[in-house]
């Protein structure tokens, strides 16, 4: 059973300055609702309500959003406004939640390693910050079901187009089934001649606490950073770990582009904007119909 969940949410956010100069990148929100809401919101629809936020300096606003604001809520009570204060209050009441701070950007890895205190003995899932993914079933409780099934590190991949791979971490290894895979190889960024497959990693994970033995015992890479995959990839020689492949879409909020193409998408899912809001998009493909 996975009773807690670790988030790591303490990057700086550089690739959306100046918008992130006195804001996490996680509070941007997608229409009207934060990034990491729907984050943790993932957790608890998995089962999971002991939730460990990795935040940093600037941060703050994280904590203040899943905290109570009585004066707010006296506010909209009066005003008689219970859609609003119900939607306001639910946030306050989703998790448990806690908070630690990465003292430096050193890497996921690093940042996962501060968790060891909070998680202990027993296995937790990962949930990267900056990424929402949309499914059915939530790709946590998916990642749930397969560790109950291999009790192994599971690693959740979605499949990318063929000439794509070298944006992303890849794994390679021995199909188990069509959607599970017995990793033995993690490469970030490989070229299409050196991918082992067009499986990249998709931003959530069920982790042993051997993680973070693996942690200890991986050096730091690039910019002194201390990397999760060269530590999986550690793991792999010691231990079982595979990957599944998600059923549902991934966004991630990293990049000012894909951040664009997730709000479009997502107020079309919206029922009071859908009809409106692609009235207005088709108007403006069609007086913007040339060549950029």
């Amino acid at each position: 059973m996975i009773k807690k969940a670790v988030i790591p949410a303490a990057g700086l956010g550089t690739r959306f300055l100046p918008a992130t100069k006195a804001q996490p990148k996680e509070m941007l929100p997608i229409i009207d609702t934060p990034t990491i809401q729907y984050v943790v919101q993932e957790a608890v629809d998995s089962g999971i309500e002991d939730i460990l936020i990795i935040s940093g300096r600037n941060k703050r606003a994280m904590e203040d959003h899943f905290d109570r604001n009585v004066e707010l809520e006296d506010r909209l009570a009066k005003e008689e406004k219970d859609t609003l204060f119900n939607e306001i209050r639910h946030i306050a009441d989703m998790a448990n939640i806690h908070y630690v701070r990465q003292k430096e950007i050193l890497g996921l890895g690093d940042a996962i390693y501060y968790a060891r205190f909070h998680t202990g003995n027993e296995p937790f899932a990962v949930l990267l910050g900056d990424t929402i993914i949309n499914s059915v079933m939530p790709v946590t409780q998916q990642l749930i079901d397969v560790y109950e099934q291999y009790q192994a590190t599971t690693v959740a991949v979605e499949v990318v187009p063929r000439d794509k791979v070298s944006r992303y971490g890849i794994v390679g290894g021995e199909k188990l089934s069509d959607h599970i895979m017995a990793i033995d190889q993690f490469i970030e960024k490989p070229s299409v001649q050196e991918a082992p497959s067009n499986l990249a990693i998709a931003g959530r994970y069920i982790l042993t606490p051997e993680i973070y033995t693996a942690l200890e015992q991986t050096p730091k890479g690039k910019n002194n950073e201390l990397q999760l995959t060269d530590a999986l990839m550690n793991l792999t020689h010691k231990e079982k770990v595979v990957s599944h492949t998600i059923q549902g879409k991934r966004y991630d909020i990293g990049n000012k582009l894909d951040y664009l193409k997730t709000t479009v998408e997502f107020a079309l899912r919206r029922k009071e904007f859908a009809k409106p809001f692609y009235d207005y998009l088709k108007k403006i493909v069609e007086e913007n119909d040339r060549p950029l």
